[in-house]
């Protein structure tokens, strides 16, 4: 099989030359106007021909405390081997599904500046993201985001982040579409804060579900016209319906192509590349559906990432590593790929001649199938606020064991009917948000303890929760007057967005806030529906044990 890749050799000295010109400090930007991807340099519409890069990982709206996950982007040796057998299938895009921030990546993106090859990031990973059956945008997830932002964002190759992958799976899990949209908002807004590249774009990537049209329209509306400040910059749909040698109707790409044809920004498919039915065999596709994608459907779609190139349990790699992961050999499925892309010409569009006019789409109204409103979204999660709060109250939780909150926010909060839990409301059906929603479970509990605590003519025995909580003297430190002010008595004011570094520890600004994230929503109840908490199924397993006159720890 090696001597069918005996171009990789002219590859890579056409690589080595082509590094002396171009790094990822000097490739041209790629840019998103309208519905299209274009080069910043000379105009030139940009298709996506792209390969899912990241070994052993299946993002997919769930989080796991015990999950590790492998950088792509930190391994320039990897980066070596694999370059010249992705640019045999003519790769201009990775996808990568989670990068360690606290990594260099200046090898990898490097080389991969080189080949004129381009990266769109997923900002989570397997403990930090935003999960489908119990959503929240908080603290940890904001410094991840950010982390992610900020350790990318010099790489001009970068195109982009992905804020979400696949959180909405089935109709039940719709509210989630509302956090990830104020994680959309928040890293769109941290990009512009810190002075970064207005060339990286924010999008969102789901798969073909139910509510896949209500989904598109979620993230592209504007309710307000509030420019272009919540919307996706792109949007990337994970399609596995052309499966063998489909055809354009059975497939159902052409009502993809007919329902985004007005959509107003770039859409492509963020992965593809069914399996089944194959005739062979996993890895043996045909990838008919290239012609189609590069043909008749590059007036509205911009290409595609097929999924993926390493080969793992899910039998949809490319590749196999081989010689201890030091050598590549290639499936037959690589070569059918190769085939079909060297055949496609796709038509660009110069920037030049293309004029933007689809506007965004109606948003969504709550109902049957739709559970999360447009507007409001949660609110901006500000780091600083919630350190600011924890520094201020007069019962404050000492306790850093996280598996023991759950049955105080279920006494102070289900049995005292919300009275004192306003602060931390999250519902997205209502659209109803305490201020604090985007506080870490420990400050969370902190504020409807001294709630509690206020609402209880300020017993000691009222502030201690078995152990959990302490009284304590307030201060508010610099630059607290204002957030708190703002945040009002009963927790339920809109703070302003954080304009600092998402991952800056807090200083002076007050107390710092705990950066723990606990686990898959066990904590605390997601949101106030009616006169009670909605409790997430983890927290009420954690919720049932009863002693001495309230649900005790």
């Amino acid at each position: 099989m090696k001597s069918t890749w005996a171009s990789v050799a002219t590859v890579v000295g056409l690589l080595a030359r082509n590094a002396v010109a171009q790094s990822w400090s000097s490739i041209p930007e790629i840019e998103v106007y309208g519905q299209h991807f274009f080069y910043t340099n000379n105009g030139t519409q940009f298709f996506l021909k792209g390969v899912a890069y990241q070994q052993n990982y299946s993002p997919n709206g769930t989080t796991s405390e015990n999950a590790t996950y492998t950088d792509p982007l930190a391994d320039g040796d990897a980066c070596r081997r694999d370059i010249p057998y992705l640019k045999q299938i003519f790769t201009n895009v990775l996808r990568v599904y989670a990068i360690d921030p606290t990594k260099d990546h200046d090898d990898c993106m490097e080389q991969l500046a080189a080949a004129d090859i381009y990266v769109i990031a997923d900002l989570g990973e397997p403990a930090t993201s935003i999960r489908s059956n119990d959503p929240e945008w908080d603290v940890s997830l904001y410094r991840r985001y950010t982390g992610v932002v900020d350790a990318l964002n010099k790489y001009k190759n970068v195109i982009g982040f992905f804020a979400g992958n696949e959180n909405v799976s089935s109709g039940n899990q719709t509210t989630a579409a509302a956090f990830v949209k104020a994680a959309v908002r928040d890293t769109k807004g941290y990009i512009q804060s810190q002075g970064y590249r207005s060339t990286l774009g924010v999008g969102y990537a789901t798969a073909d579900v139910p509510t896949r049209d209500e989904l598109a329209a979620y993230f592209a509306c504007e309710p307000g016209n509030s420019g272009n400040s919540t919307q996706i910059d792109f949007w990337g749909y994970n399609v596995y319906s052309w499966c063998g040698d489909s055809n354009y109707q059975s497939s159902n790409y052409g009502e993809r192509v007919e329902f985004f044809s007005d959509y107003p920004v770039p859409v492509f498919f963020a992965e593809y590349g069914c399996i089944e039915g194959v005739t062979g065999g996993a890895t043996n596709r045909p990838f008919t559906e290239v012609a189609v994608l590069y043909g008749n459907m590059t007036e509205v779609f911009s290409g595609g990432i097929v999924y993926e190139w390493f080969m793992g349990e899910n039998d949809y790699g490319l590749v196999e590593l081989t010689d201890n992961d030091a050598s590549v050999s290639p499936y037959p499925d690589f070569t059918s790929l190769s085939s079909e892309l060297a055949k496609v010409t796709p038509s660009p569009t110069q920037r030049s001649d293309y004029s933007a006019t689809n506007t965004a789409p109606a948003c969504p109204s709550v109902g049957t199938s739709w559970e999360a409103q447009a507007s409001p979204l949660p609110p901006s999660v500000n780091p600083q606020l919630c350190a600011c709060m924890a520094a201020n109250l007069q019962c404050n939780i000492k306790s850093t064991d996280d598996t023991k909150y759950a049955d105080a926010f279920t006494f102070i909060c289900e049995k005292n009917d919300g009275e004192f839990c306003a602060g931390i409301e999250r519902n997205a059906t209502t659209g109803s948000y305490g201020g604090l929603g985007g506080c870490d479970p420990k400050d969370q509990l902190a504020w409807v303890a001294n709630q509690y605590y206020l609402g209880n003519n300020k017993a000691s025995s009222n502030c201690d929760f078995n152990g959990l909580a302490t009284v304590q003297s307030a201060s508010t430190s610099d630059g607290c007057s204002s957030l708190l002010q703002a945040l009002g008595t009963e927790g339920t004011g809109t703070v302003a967005s954080p304009t600092g570094k998402g991952t800056a520890a807090v200083g002076t600004e007050g107390a710092s806030s705990s950066s723990s994230k606990a686990g898959a929503g066990s904590v605390y109840p997601p949101g106030f529906v009616g006169y009670g908490w909605a409790i997430g199924m983890g927290y009420v397993a954690l919720a049932g044990i009863s002693m001495a006159g309230m649900l005790v720890l």
